[in-house]
């Protein structure tokens, strides 16, 4: 297997810029996910990393070998569509053997790679058939299978799993990370679904307008986002973020947005003293607020909130309120035996220790804590 560098990588496509000096290295063996919403550039990226497009600025090196002008078949990487691309007039074992061929790898050799794959996928059953005799989920370990069976250094996804049902996609996001560890592969996988990010990745890149934002693991970036682009797109539901205002009272640094105020935790006074009385963004995830009263989180010693609920979605093991509090809306996640309706009145408690401060957009939207 190998690793992957990328040096000062940029895009351009006429006038646009599409990747912007792009720094980042995959270890050997890592399973690395690009993501980020449309036109981001993480396709872009990855399509540079294949060799199918070419390098405006920089330097890409696969094994430390530098590949600027190698052509896609002298990197030994090997790629998987989200669309699945298998011959139709040709049945599952030779879709899988027929790269094989065509580096006229003996028949024998063939035959054991394909078998083996096979079996690692759980498509022994399938290899006589045609792809319209399969389900989508099928055609997609076909796919997989095709790449496998190469031995390449560096697989390479390209948002693989969004023709498939939610269903089949859970199933197919566990069966891809069982084969990367059975394996032990260098994985590059690009999606813009942020729960795929999360739950596939040993480290998340993501990207923005060409950009990247942030480089960590799933849940330092959740817990950790370095700026509110970051703190937005990681997490469903999503992280609140309000307008406020800081000040101090009484020797104590308190929370004002949008007609209520709170006061903040001691513990907070240090990292905010040079935001104090500067317009800030307020974000707290929706799993960081409860009802107040609620055993599993704050207790009834901690200040509380009025809010007027607008709708109620129930999850299964949890429901999510919208709700009013002062003049903001915002989303709680709550136990599901909490007795609420539309347009009642709940008093909610906001983990505070839990919340982040960024910087306006205008100033650059950076994390303060």
């Amino acid at each position: 297997m190998a690793n992957v560098r990328l040096k000062r990588i940029t895009k351009k496509f006429d006038q646009t810029v599409a990747v912007r000096n792009v720094n980042l290295e995959i270890f050997d063996q890592e399973f690395v996910v690009l993501v980020g919403p449309s036109g981001c550039g993480k396709t872009t990226t990855l399509r540079m990393i294949a060799g199918l497009e070419t390098i405006s600025e920089g330097e890409i090196y696969i094994n430390d070998r530098l590949v600027n002008q190698l052509p896609p078949r002298d990197r030994n990487i090997a790629m998987v569509f989200q669309s699945y691309a298998l011959y139709p007039h040709m049945k599952v074992f030779d879709n899988m053997a027929f790269g094989l061929k065509m580096r006229k790898v003996p028949k024998k050799e063939i035959k054991k790679r394909v078998q083996k794959t096979a079996e690692i996928l759980g498509i022994e059953d399938l290899l006589e058939r045609k792809p319209k005799q399969l389900s989508g989920g099928q055609k997609q370990r076909v796919a997989l299978g095709r790449a496998i069976v190469r031995d390449p250094e560096v697989f390479l996804f390209d948002e693989p799993l969004s023709n498939l049902d939610a269903k089949f996609r859970a199933q197919m996001r566990t069966e891809i990370k069982k084969i990367h560890d059975s394996l032990k592969t260098t994985v590059i996988y690009v999606t813009h679904d942020q729960v795929e990010a999360m739950t596939m990745g040993d480290r998340i890149v993501i990207m923005k307008e060409g950009l990247i934002q942030q480089v960590g693991r799933p849940l330092v970036l959740y817990n950790t986002p370095v700026n509110l682009f970051v703190a937005g797109f990681i997490g469903s539901p999503a992280m609140n973020l309000i307008p406020c205002r800081l000040f101090e009272e009484s020797s104590r640094f308190h929370l004002g947005m949008g007609g209520f105020q709170i006061p903040l935790p001691d513990s907070m006074a240090h990292d905010l003293t040079s935001a104090k009385g500067k317009d800030l963004i307020f974000g707290i995830r929706p799993e960081h607020i409860c009802e107040k009263g609620a055993d599993y989180h704050h207790s009834l010693d901690k200040p509380a909130v009025r809010a007027e609920v607008n709708a109620v979605e129930p999850l299964g093991r949890e429901i999510s309120l919208n709700v009013n509090i002062g003049e903001n809306s915002m989303t709680a996640l709550l136990s599901a035996d909490t007795e609420v309706r539309p347009h009642q009145n709940i008093d909610l408690i906001l983990n505070l220790e839990k919340a982040h401060f960024f910087r306006n957009v205008e100033e650059g939207g950076e994390a303060i804590i």
